[in-house]
């Protein structure tokens, strides 16, 4: 397949809606981030890499990281995480505490924020450092040893980070963390707070599309588990918007408030598309539009 000609295509389509939605402002260091910015990428499971737009200009992952992070806990702990956090979706917005009360602190998937703050906890127990496995899984998926975290994003994100203080300390209430909540919640904001560019991310999640194989051909994840990651992906990776994502789009997913998707073809390759305005629930405007005319034009799918 072409995909340069392909991704110009869609990046052509796409033009108008570049801009629409807004920044997250509620994350006042990605207030700033230009919401004109566009690209996306590539990466086929043998490693090739093609892409076009501002897809070499690094961006906050934000949410991205969430995947790795839960891949990282199945491949240290396997599948016990998932006594602690539910697969489904949830219905609510990313920062929701409705849910909590009622299902007795469990979270719903792993990619809302109370679950991702389950799995870090889980991470941080398993590895000593969750922040910087997170981070060395993506250097070392990305082959970027440059990967860094953005220390101004975290503290802004720590700064401004009650909402998630009070999802922590109220599972902590029901016994659903191990470690002390300001720790989960540092490791938590760090691994969010990862810059990466539209190239780097896709190859970073290529094991997804390899079905657990890494970028060296060693395996991280069992078949089955690398499965379930993309499963909960395509039924939860974009919030209160996975049955419209997986219905446009048809492919696993994971989104991020900074503006970046990234999508995953299992046996062909993986996708990350950039663009900073959101729509209400999150999720980038044209990013979504640009995966759902990429699917379109190529016929890759799950469907």
């Amino acid at each position: 397949m072409d995909y340069e000609a392909v991704l110009e295509e869609v990046a052509a389509f796409v033009r108008p809606l570049v801009g629409r939605g807004q920044v997250a402002r509620y994350i006042p260091a990605l207030a700033c981030v230009d919401a004109n910015a566009f690209g996306i990428a590539v990466a086929d499971v043998d490693g090739g890499v093609y892409g076009v737009g501002d897809w070499q200009t690094p961006f906050s992952v934000q949410s991205i990281s969430k995947a790795f992070s839960l891949a990282l806990v199945l491949a240290e702990g396997g599948d016990m995480i998932w006594e602690r956090v539910g697969t489904e979706p949830s219905g609510n917005p990313f920062n929701s505490l409705v849910q909590l009360e009622y299902e007795n602190g469990i979270p719903r998937n792993p990619f809302i924020n109370a679950g991702a703050l389950v799995v870090t906890d889980r991470l941080q127990t398993l590895t000593g450092d969750a922040g910087a496995a997170t981070l060395e899984l993506m250097r070392a998926e990305s082959g970027n040893r440059d990967v860094r975290f953005d220390l101004e994003v975290a503290a802004s994100e720590g700064d401004n980070g009650d909402r998630n203080a009070a999802l922590a300390y109220f599972m902590a209430s029901y016994g659903n963390l191990d470690n002390d909540v300001p720790t989960v919640l540092d490791h938590y904001f760090r691994q969010c707070s990862i810059e990466m560019n539209c190239r780097d991310l896709a190859l970073a999640g290529g094991f997804l599309a390899r079905h657990g194989l890494r970028a060296d051909g060693t395996r991280l994840l069992p078949r089955r588990e690398a499965k379930q990651v993309n499963a909960v992906m395509l039924t939860c990776g974009t919030y209160d918007a996975a049955g419209d994502f997986a219905y446009r789009v048809g492919l696993p997913g994971k989104s991020g408030v900074g503006g970046g998707i990234v999508a995953v073809v299992p046996g062909r390759c993986t996708i990350c598309v950039w663009s900073p305005a959101l729509d209400p629930r999150g999720n980038s405007v044209a990013g979504v539009a640009a995966l759902d005319h990429f699917t379109s034009l190529t016929g890759l799918s799950v469907f």
